[in-house]
């Protein structure tokens, strides 16, 4: 419901309180002491919470899928403050969505635990062991599965990995505790539960199961062999904006009346298209609106190339000028031009159409969405972690239109933009703290990418055998170096203003 009732004192949000908050809010009407366990999620962020347990949520409130409640986990020491926010208060959310007509608020239940964050993660393996556990899924960000950039197969020598296949039984990944459960369940007759990524992943399925079945095989080769022959690894495209969560957002869900140590704000749009192979069951989400498909890939790379390589093409360039969300870039007028030159010529030629809609509509309609007044969603949040993003998002947009003769003018620009974000120095002077797993080393490069631009694109673990092309990097080099001399606003009239 709307939320322009108010409270003078915050009621904490749990069980207890439910009954009150339910006199103004829309909350579980299901009863959750009877929910049991049927899908373990790794990667407890917002996005999850405003995502997948929501339309498991609404489905529950259809009384169905009771038997599929989510029990939380992570493996990254950071995950245990999550975890104590959370269990403080019975795993429940506040959602609150946010347009240009104004918030509705709804308490989620669909999450009924949060496993120990372990070295070891033995409650991890445990929980995924039992015969309830019949989907696990994961959010753990693009560049966490451990792919090589530079050849798309598996990184077996990062140190992760080699620690995982010399201690199977004490893994450090997501990975190597999926490993062994599904080891325990495989020696006591169980059968395989469906492994199910979540993150912004071209195929996330098709990685998912090479990161799985390469590191088994590496410590377990009839192991991987019996994954790889039973479990079954969907692919899925997930699309919803969910800012991070700060002091605005903790004030906002104050304002409500509620005392949520972890609320999520969202946009009012959500879109969740999954292949319908699963190998242990699944609940109805097409019922509250997902789509269940045979075939996502069309559908991720629209979603994927022009949202997800539409935030990569605003964030960074928005870094550099000082401009703090995704919203006040894109009605930038500078901005907005070179966004939508670079999506209509160098993006859109290579997305096909999916049923209902074509890649000039999805255009417009991301341009809507992140024009959302409402949804503070931070420059900075987006451009986190670009090595990963734009080697998963912008870079094989490239690959395409090298091999079709397309122009590549404006996407050189946008990674001359991002080594520039990289240097991390802003036209007014100001510092752009570190914002990416790999920052010292990229801030080092694109330093030196000052006198010699091709040492950029000589990060193979980025950019693969791209410096190659003469093309490409004569078009990095010009417009590294127009950024530098001219400035960041000129360069994009400059190429705004190149004819077509």
């Amino acid at each position: 419901m709307k939320d322009d009732q108010r409270k003078t004192q915050p009621m904490k949000l749990g069980n207890d309180t439910l009954p009150q908050l339910a006199t103004q809010f829309d909350t579980p009407n299901y009863d959750r002491r009877t929910l049991t366990p049927g899908i373990v999620h790794i990667g407890l962020g917002n996005f999850h919470r405003a995502h997948q347990a929501w339309y498991l949520h609404r489905l529950m409130q259809m009384g169905r899928a009771h038997d599929w409640a989510i029990v939380g986990a992570g493996v990254r020491a950071g995950d245990a403050a999550m975890r104590d926010r959370l269990m403080a208060q019975d795993c429940l959310t506040t959602l609150i969505e946010l347009s240009a007509e104004g918030r509705a608020v709804e308490i989620t239940g669909a999450m009924i635990d949060f496993l120990p964050v372990e070295e070891t993660n033995a409650s991890l393996i445990a929980q995924m062991s039992v015969a309830s556990t019949r989907i696990v899924s994961l959010t753990v960000t693009e560049g966490g599965y451990y792919v090589d950039a530079a050849t798309g197969g598996f990184d077996a020598g990062h140190p992760d990995i080699v620690h995982d296949a010399e201690n199977p039984a004490t893994p450090r990944t997501a990975f190597g505790a999926m490993i062994a459960a599904l080891a325990h369940r495989r020696a006591s007759g169980l059968g395989p539960f469906t492994a199910m990524c979540c993150d912004n992943l071209q195929g996330n399925g098709d990685v998912l199961r090479q990161t799985v079945v390469s590191l088994a095989k590496m410590s377990d080769p009839d192991l991987a062999a019996w994954i790889e022959a039973e479990v079954a690894f969907p692919n899925s495209m997930v699309d919803c904006i969910v800012p991070a969560t700060g002091a605005s957002e903790l004030e906002l869900v104050q304002g409500l009346g509620i005392e949520d140590a972890a609320p999520v704000t969202h946009e009012n749009y959500r879109q969740w298209v999954i292949e319908d192979n699963f190998c242990a069951g699944r609940p109805e989400w097409e019922a509250v609106g997902a789509t269940l498909t045979d075939d996502v890939h069309a559908y991720e790379a629209m979603k994927i190339r022009i949202l997800n390589g539409g935030h990569q093409v605003l964030a960074n360039v928005a870094e550099l000028l000082s401009i703090e969300t995704i919203t006040d870039a894109i009605v930038d007028p500078d901005i907005q031009a070179y966004f939508r030159k670079v999506q209509t010529q160098e993006i859109l030629p290579y997305v096909a159409a999916v049923p209902g809609i074509t890649p000039p509509d999805y255009l417009t309609l991301i341009e809507r969405r992140f024009s959302n007044p409402s949804i503070r969603d931070t420059t900075r949040r987006v451009a986190f972690d670009g090595s990963s993003r734009h080697v998963g998002f912008i870079l094989p947009v490239v690959r395409d239109a090298l091999e079709k003769g397309g122009s590549i003018t404006g996407l050189a620009l946008v990674e001359a933009l991002w080594a520039h974000m990289c240097a991390g120095v802003r036209v007014d002077g100001s510092t752009i703290e570190p914002n990416d797993p790999h920052w010292d080393s990229l801030s080092e490069t694109a330093r030196r990418a000052m006198t010699d631009p091709s040492a950029w694109l000589a990060q193979t673990q980025i950019y693969g055998t791209l410096s190659a092309s003469a093309e490409f990097s004569a078009q990095f080099a010009f417009w590294y170096a127009n950024i530098s001399e001219n400035g960041v606003r000129l360069s994009l009239r400059q190429y705004c203003n190149l004819s077509s």
